[in-house]
């Protein structure tokens, strides 16, 4: 071996470098996604399947919450609500079967987030998501509908009630949510905005998602000002229930 053969040879030290790196972000970032959702269950039996190890399980990390308070994870909580649903079989990945109103009990489609029952807040720590009665600065666009009194009728054509008022999103200038009147009681809930047609010519704000007489049943909100995260999920969930269960037809097969 002569003096020019016994260098270092840098490109192959990158590379090795480079081997190791990768693979300790592999390492870490399997760590990191194990930091919230895990332990994992067995469909079938139930039973906790646990990957432990330093390489396989993330060092507990506390966060602070914007709203106040700490979160420490992973904290080996379980989510322990019931579900209103039974197994079609013991094989793996086999659906549930509802046992009651799924859009109500968040089955499937349906299901819900237990997230934080506090409201989502601008920079400067105002009230995010607002009827347009609070954000008194907010107007419909010039040549946009206004929503505001038109029916709203559900995927059976049904009267469900008027529209009250139209709910802003402070910080995006759009509109989340409309606020509907119930023909049946006039009470008031909540219509994501995403879920809604507005027929200008006719008058009427179409809602595909679920029937006339469901709306009866959308999650109520605690303050009437003001929606907070885990409502948001729940009103979200039942309309998006309503593409499978709304109508018995949308439970079954294409063909």
């Amino acid at each position: 071996m002569n003096a020019a053969q016994s260098g270092v040879d840098f490109a192959l030290v990158s590379f090795f470098l480079f081997v190791g790196f990768f693979i300790s972000l592999i390492f870490y970032l399997r760590r990191e996604d194990r930091r919230e959702g895990y332990p994992l269950e067995e469909d079938s039996s139930g039973r906790v399947r646990t990957a432990g190890g330093f390489l396989f399980s993330a060092v507990p990390k506390t966060f602070l919450l914007p709203a106040g308070g700490t979160l420490t994870v992973p904290n080996q909580q379980r989510d322990r609500r019931p579900i209103a649903a039974r197994r079609t079989s013991v094989v793996p990945g086999s659906p549930l079967r509802p046992t009651g109103n799924p859009m109500i009990d968040g089955v499937g489609p349906a299901a819900y987030a237990e997230r934080a029952k506090v409201p989502d807040r601008t920079f400067h720590g105002d009230l995010k998501i607002v009827p347009m009665r609070v954000a008194v600065d907010f107007r419909v666009a010039r040549g946009d509908p206004d929503p505001r009194g038109m029916t709203v009728i559900g995927t059976d054509k049904v009267a469900a009630g008027v529209v009250k008022d139209i709910w802003v999103d402070r910080a995006e200038s759009m509109v989340r949510y409309l606020e509907v009147s119930l023909a049946s009681d006039g009470r008031s809930v909540i219509l994501p905005m995403t879920m809604a047609l507005i027929d200008r010519k006719r008058d009427l704000v179409k809602v595909d998602a679920i029937t006339g007489a469901q709306f009866a049943d959308v999650p109520a909100l605690e303050n009437p000002d003001q929606i907070t995260f885990y409502e948001e999920e729940r009103v979200t969930a039942y309309y998006g229930g309503g593409f499978l269960y709304a109508t018995p037809a949308r439970s079954e097969p294409l063909l």
